[in-house]
């Protein structure tokens, strides 16, 4: 299926590696021009690197920088200052107990996960519906649809952007301005390492206890990151802009909910 994005422009943020880097190859490879962004140069430019030789067509620029900063969101519009398509992304906050966590640890995760989206759409959007075309994709957690108790400053943080992007979603769609939420589950990527370091049973090295969580998913398996970066270029495709504020769990089948 041709997605129609020969030509288009994509900020894909914190896509150095991991989900991000996924989205972006995908975007890449439908023939969408893409800034990779990350906090390392050496991991950037390696990105930038791959994805170019795989997607020779398309421009890639890099921008190294943490994309919670103000500083971070000025430079990836100097690179891109009309998108048309913007993933947001940002790496989620520690896990622990929220007894363990003050204001400032909250605070922390807003501006991570929930207010640096909502600044880099308002920074777009009206661009996007000034032209009549533009993708809105959040990468998210599934945690949004069902908490994982260790993860509350995510599971509070990232349901905020959500409900606010719920109502903007319905403001832009009639001027081919879609909104909508990407929800990864267990993806093979240093986060899930991360996370499953605190689901260990007892006496459970990290690589059994992934071992098992994978057993335990519907799927029987972790996902592929490409698996989730062709979810998120359908969704930035000229098939999707009937799909607004919507929120797709990608988790091989662990949540169970039937809405």
């Amino acid at each position: 299926m041709d997605m129609g994005l020969a030509g288009r422009k994509a900020i894909v943020c914190a896509s150095s590696k991991g989900l991000g880097r996924a989205c972006a190859e995908a975007l890449a490879a439908e023939g969408c021009d893409v800034v990779v962004n990350g906090r390392a140069a050496e991991t950037v430019a390696a990105t930038a690197a791959a994805i170019r030789e795989a997607s020779p067509g398309v421009a890639v620029s890099e921008v190294v920088g943490d994309v919670t900063r103000p500083e971070s969101h000025a430079r990836l519009l100097a690179a891109c200052p009309e998108p048309d398509i913007l993933v947001n992304n940002a790496g989620g906050p520690p896990p622990g107990d929220f007894r363990d966590w003050d204001r400032d640890d909250w605070i922390a995760a807003l501006d991570a996960n929930m207010l640096t989206a909502i600044m880099l759409i308002k920074a777009t959007v009206d661009g996007m519906t000034a032209r009549g075309f533009g993708r809105v994709v959040n990468i998210t957690s599934a945690a949004v649809k069902s908490p994982i108790p260790i993860l509350g400053l995510s599971n509070g943080a990232r349901a905020g952007l959500t409900g606010f992007c719920a109502g903007l979603a319905r403001e832009t769609v009639a001027r081919n301005v879609t909104i909508n939420g990407l929800l990864p589950g267990p993806f093979e990527t240093d986060r899930l390492r991360q996370t499953m370091d605190g689901r260990g049973l007892p006496g459970e090295s990290l690589e059994d206890t992934m071992a098992r969580e994978a057993r335990d998913n519907p799927a029987g398996r972790f996902g592929d990151p490409a698996e989730f970066g062709a979810a998120c270029a359908f969704l930035c495709g000229v098939h999707a802009g009937f799909i607004t504020g919507q929120n797709l769990v990608m988790d091989g089948g662990s949540f169970r909910g039937t809405l």
